[in-house]
């Protein structure tokens, strides 16, 4: 099921999202992020946080800065956002 998922989201990367202009709020972007996840929580959860994050990236969010976290959650990892705020000297 893993192997079927990267099939997947890597068809999209490479075939789909280049016919459309970037809009991604996010960084690393949610193709990626959901390959992270996948990879790192296996397929359904995985799954289901790549999914929470393209629920996530809509024009009322800021985006950022979201790596996938060590954790099981589907909220957006702040403490990486925060720490790279930090480290870049950001607000």
């Amino acid at each position: 099921m893993t192997k079927i998922l990267l099939f997947l989201v890597n068809i999209y990367k490479k075939y789909i999202s280049p016919l459309f202009p970037p809009a991604c709020r996010y960084y690393p972007t949610c193709s990626t992020y959901m390959i992270d996840a996948i990879k790192k929580h296996g397929p359904l959860l995985g799954l289901i946080m790549g999914i929470a994050r393209i629920i996530r990236c809509q024009p009322f969010v800021k985006g950022g800065y979201d790596p996938v976290s060590d954790q099981f959650t589907i909220f957006r990892n702040k403490r990486a956002s925060d720490d790279y705020r930090r480290s870049m000297n950001l607000k």
